[in-house]
């Protein structure tokens, strides 16, 4: 399955020019049949849309009837098994090397943000998600090479914050400037005449917790994956991205900001900020994703009566995803290391289109900038072919105790019910591999 280097089990390698496959199921024989039977089940269960939509009161109601005891044992033999690393060190740690010894990556994450409306009051609330996220650096660099963690500002910052900052950068000539936004990160007094003192004094708190976390992590080598959230708090999140970009980038990428192509501004913001951070002379990562807040944005859009700041249809989205995707394979062609690219989906096609892409442009599978990512317990008939072929492969890994992270995976089966309802190859190749093992064939 694989061989050991410095006690971290790594993939096999594959030679240069090693076709991907999708569809003959081999890369299943690296999973045990436990593993194979959850998946098999969890899938299933996700292709009934009516129990995606519904998938939070379902969990809720679930476990007051079983009682929070039979309900936590019955949650991770199969939805928290399946998408969900583990609560101890110990079990992400575990979770951790499972997926190193099939040759994939962890990329570790805290299932904790906040929407506007569910602001807490005081700073207890963010403080204790600094030291949530302190901790993710320490066990996302103990998980082997190459450690990254995902980020979200608005465990760390208001998101009512968040959206009047937004607001704020969308006026002539806006105060919060990057240069200024990382002056603050660095021990200068908040004070913007844009924003009441309340407001200064919980971004200037808020702008060196997120630096604090940043610094920790790229003294301690891990990649800081910044995740985009609503596009009405998405510029403030760009904002302190790239201003922790101009702090802790100078040598290699360690920040990097997450772009949503199913945005009509996507393709232009993911542009406007490479170009803002090769003007500065700092390093530039990008996570390029679908986006996940589709419903959320075009209910907000049409109860405000503005525009939706989505694109009309999946097609249109799939162009788009597709140029995006154009310009960050060029940034990284062009400036090799100093650039990292996360080409995080789901999409087969997407998929085969990077990796045809890299290796039109010369961008080698491993230590050219670029990775693949999808979700833990999704797409692993994907996730395994390109590892399999040699490329850098990450799964995203929350963790948490199964009542913690009971509203993330509510979030996160409603955002790719899509994906989840279409997973047929993958049910088809889990059946198969299943068949396989118990008639003993070869």
């Amino acid at each position: 399955m694989g061989q050991e280097r410095g006690g971290v089990a790594v993939g096999r390698p594959a030679a240069k020019g090693t076709p991907l496959n999708f569809g003959d199921g081999t890369a299943f024989r690296l999973k045990s049949g436990r593993e194979l039977a959850r998946a098999l089940l969890v899938l299933r269960l996700c292709a009934f849309p009516r129990l995606v939509r519904h998938a939070g009161t379902i969990l809720a109601t679930s476990r007051k009837v079983l009682g929070a005891r039979l309900w936590g044992r019955l949650l991770r033999a199969t939805f928290y098994g399946q998408f969900v690393g583990g609560e101890t060190p110990a079990e992400v740690a575990a979770a951790a090397g499972r997926l190193r010894a099939v040759g994939l990556r962890p990329m570790l994450a805290v299932p904790t943000e906040e929407d506007v409306g569910q602001e807490k009051d005081g700073e207890e609330w963010y403080e204790a998600n600094r030291g949530a996220a302190l901790d993710c650096v320490g066990l996302a660099a103990a998980t082997g090479p190459h450690p990254m963690m995902q980020l979200k500002v608005t465990a760390l910052m208001s998101a009512r914050l968040c959206e009047t900052v937004s607001r704020r950068l969308a006026e002539p000539e806006p105060e919060l400037t990057l240069e200024r936004v990382a002056a603050v990160m660095g021990g200068e007094d908040a004070a913007f005449p844009c924003l009441t003192p309340e407001e200064n004094r919980h971004l200037g708190v808020s702008l060196r917790r997120l630096d604090h976390v940043a610094g920790h992590a790229a003294t301690l080598g891990v990649r800081v994956l910044v995740d985009a959230e609503q596009s009405y708090v998405n510029p403030a999140l760009s904002l302190a991205t790239l201003a922790l970009m101009a702090r802790h980038n100078r040598e290699s990428p360690w920040v990097w900001n997450t772009y949503q192509a199913y945005l009509q501004d996507g393709k232009r913001r993911l542009a406007g900020d490479a170009a803002a951070a090769r003007r500065r002379g700092v390093c530039f990562g990008v996570k390029l994703v679908r986006g996940a807040y589709l419903e959320l944005e075009r209910r907000r859009a049409r109860e405000g009566g503005h525009p939706e700041p989505v694109h009309p249809d999946l097609d249109a989205t799939h162009r788009s995803y597709g140029e995006c995707l154009e310009v960050a394979l060029g940034l990284a062609a062009r400036d090799g290391e100093e650039v990292g690219v996360m080409v995080a989906t789901h999409n087969e096609v997407s998929v085969l289109h990077a990796t045809q892409r890299m290796e039109e442009l010369g961008i080698p599978r491993q230590g050219g900038g670029v990775c693949f990512g999808q979700l833990l317990g999704m797409c692993d008939h994907v996730s395994l072919a390109l590892g399999e072929a040699g490329y850098a492969v990450y799964k995203s890994v929350p963790y948490g105790g199964a009542e913690a992270t009971l509203p993330y995976l509510a979030r996160r089966a409603q955002e790719n019910q899509g994906v989840l309802q279409a997973a047929r190859r993958e049910r088809r190749l889990l059946a198969r591999e299943l068949r396989r093992r118990l008639l003993r064939r070869p």
